[in-house]
């Protein structure tokens, strides 16, 4: 018999206990030994629950029960956990998380101290989507070229209500936060810190690559409208909350932010709350990989896949992200003002002669080449200026945009989306 302490009984942790029950008899054929959960953590014991396990508010009533052979840690947040990840491996316990900011910042500490403990994350990254097995198992003989995912249900769902029913942003905002898909504060979703975790995971799974969070470019979709949709439909694309891994040379990119993504792109069409990653390998090509991204039983079910996993290695499992040695020699993080990218930009001005050709003579400056540029009436005088470039340096884009947003003639500040 498998004993497994979960902390954190929440909607996923609840999920777990009842998979685990409900399917008992195939998960016991599919681990080879039975699974049971013996402890829960809660923060209030007051609260009724529909799941049948002693509980108690004390992390370390897990941690520490010489009974418990797998710790589940489902409590959330950054340095609380490490603590009682860390004690459970030092108790020899294996450790399963679904915590993608814990491992965003301490996944090689963690790698480090788990050494042939079983150390298991499946659902820290799109939920049910088995994508951290498939790239450190599954694609393991390739050098990963590229990984583009969307990895955040919320803003995945809230672009495309926008697209689909021409609904503005502050609308659909408060659908998403009444349904259940945004937080009371959205800020960590729709500011692209989510899926920078789970971004940072996947790098280190595939260039060995250790960024935090901080070292990367992380924006949202705060600044999307109706305006840059109907730009994107115009011009084939689709607007997207992206983030992307890339190889180029000896140096590794990370970024996470909106996109025009061209509609013929296979992830381009994933809508929805749904997720997708598309990852490209030097040897098997384009792999993408589709599924829900968050919720109860999704995430669950990763959860009690890895607890399988380990049932079935006797709790040893190394190494955590998949290699021992540098994966990679001399791989570096691009600096994120060296990036090359196309871009949109939409800037409001006065409508007026010489506009127009003050802003492109700025352009010029930089070493920006226009592509495309489209006019629309504005209220009150002024007009929206919405213009695609040519490939061009991250930084100089940001020294224009500065520049822009100085002169007497722009009525605020100009929107930027990157084309990939």
């Amino acid at each position: 018999m498998l004993k497994v302490g979960v902390i954190g009984v929440g909607t996923v942790g609840s999920a777990v206990v009842e998979i685990l029950e409900a399917n008992k008899d195939m998960i016991t054929a599919r681990a080879g030994r039975e699974v049971v959960v013996r402890r829960g953590v809660v923060r209030s014991l007051s609260k009724a629950r529909a799941i049948d396990i002693a509980l108690s508010t004390d992390p370390y009533d897990v941690v520490n029960d010489p009974e418990i052979d797998i710790v589940v840690e489902l409590m959330g947040g950054v340095e609380g956990p490490f603590d009682v990840v860390k004690k459970a491996l030092e108790n020899g316990k294996a450790v399963v998380t679904a915590n993608k900011a814990l491992l965003a910042y301490h996944r090689y500490e963690l790698q480090e101290r788990a050494g042939e403990i079983a150390f298991e994350y499946e659902a820290s990254v799109a939920g049910g989507i088995p994508i951290i097995n498939a790239l450190r198992d599954g694609l393991s003989a390739n050098h990963i070229e590229r990984i583009t995912g969307i990895m955040n249900g919320t803003c995945n769902y809230m672009l495309t209500k926008m697209t689909d029913e021409g609904v503005d942003f502050n609308a659909i905002l408060k659908e998403s936060q009444a349904l259940g898909y945004a937080e009371a504060d959205p800020t960590f979703d729709i500011g692209g810190f989510d899926a920078a975790h789970k971004l940072l995971i996947l790098a280190s799974i595939a260039y060995g690559i250790d960024a935090k969070p901080e070292d990367i470019l992380i924006e949202g979709i705060e600044s999307v409208t109706q305006e840059d949709i109907a730009f994107a439909k115009e011009f084939g694309y689709a607007v997207k909350l992206l983030a992307i891994a890339k190889r180029d040379g000896d140096e590794v990119e990370l970024r996470v932010h909106a996109a025009l993504i061209n509609r013929d792109e296979m992830i381009a069409k994933i809508d929805g709350v749904m997720n997708g990653v598309s990852v490209i390998g030097d040897c098997v090509g384009e792999t993408l990989y589709y599924g829900p991204g968050a919720g109860g039983d999704a995430t669950a079910s990763a959860v009690v896949a890895n607890i399988i996993d380990i049932a079935r290695s006797g709790g040893k499992r190394s190494p955590m992200l998949g290699y021992n040695t540098p994966l990679e020699h001399g791989l570096k993080l691009r600096a994120p003002q060296a990036i090359v990218s196309k871009y949109y930009l939409r800037i409001r001005v006065e409508d007026r002669p010489g506009v127009l050709a003050q802003i492109t003579q700025l352009f010029g400056e930089y070493a920006i080449s226009i592509e495309t540029m489209l006019q629309r009436p504005s209220e009150g005088g002024y007009a929206n200026l919405l213009f695609s470039t040519h490939e061009a340096v991250e930084g100089n884009m940001q020294e224009v945009l500065v520049r822009l947003e100085s002169l007497a003639f722009v009525a605020s500040a100009p929107v930027m989306i990157r084309i990939v």
